[in-house]
């Protein structure tokens, strides 16, 4: 092999390892919304309860597992979940239920997760809540490279009043770029820079996205694609 093709190789190498450390980096970005909502949901729920002056056992079993997650204890993490399950009133049994999935998640257990977030989505009747846990699920399926999953998953919020469009725009896009497909990535990051919903951070992410396929080899944007 020459040297001149032992370079090349060494240097999409590290252009590969960037995208995914910007991804390990972003992720958590991505998802930050997603999850303030639910948590949104659990404090909504105890206000309710305190003003209904109903016991706070459940809200009290429900952080107490939360307590075990941040420690990084997710054995007695998932036991304390399971209690809420089974025991817990009010919503405390649904976030519990989503605690449990992004826990396996954490774990590297992407395929109980995905089985897991689709499980809730199923079983939901709130459509906030059916698609957060199917913007979960296509999350835990980036780094298997299955773009007809994910997009089975989150296709329908893209191109449309769905909140978590632009979410949805930026998982889509990561996972043909773990699938290979640099073209359809490039194009799907470039959608994020013509959106005028997008915010700061998304935009940020995606003018990195694109400059970094393109590097690697994607179609640059046609003229105009770029709002900036």
């Amino acid at each position: 092999m020459s040297e001149e093709n032992i370079f090349s190789e060494v240097d999409e190498e590290l252009r590969n390892e960037r995208m995914r450390n910007m991804w390990r980096k972003y992720a958590p970005l991505v998802i930050g919304l997603a999850l303030a909502v639910i948590l949104a949901v659990a404090a909504k729920e105890g206000w309710e309860y305190y003003q209904k002056a109903v016991s706070s056992k459940s809200s009290e079993q429900y952080f107490a597992a939360i307590d075990f997650v941040e420690q990084d204890n997710v054995v007695a993490a998932q036991e304390a979940l399971n209690i809420v399950i089974n025991e817990g009133s009010g919503k405390y049994p649904l976030l519990a239920q989503f605690r449990q999935a992004a826990l396996l998640l954490s774990e590297g257990k992407n395929q109980q997760a995905v089985t897991a977030y689709d499980a809730l989505a199923t079983s939901l009747s709130e459509k906030r809540l059916r698609d957060l846990a199917l913007l979960f699920a296509a999350n835990a399926l980036v780094d298997s490279g299955d773009v007809a999953a994910v997009n089975a998953r989150i296709g329908g919020f893209i191109a449309s009043d769905n909140s978590l469009s632009i979410m949805a725009e930026e998982i889509l896009g990561l996972t043909y770029y773990a699938n290979g497909d640099l073209d359809n990535a490039r194009e799907t990051f470039a959608r994020i820079l013509l959106n005028p919903q997008a915010q700061s951070a998304s935009l940020a992410r995606a003018e990195i996205y694109v400059s970094q396929l393109i590097a690697q080899g994607a179609k640059a944007p046609i003229i105009g694609e770029n709002n900036n």
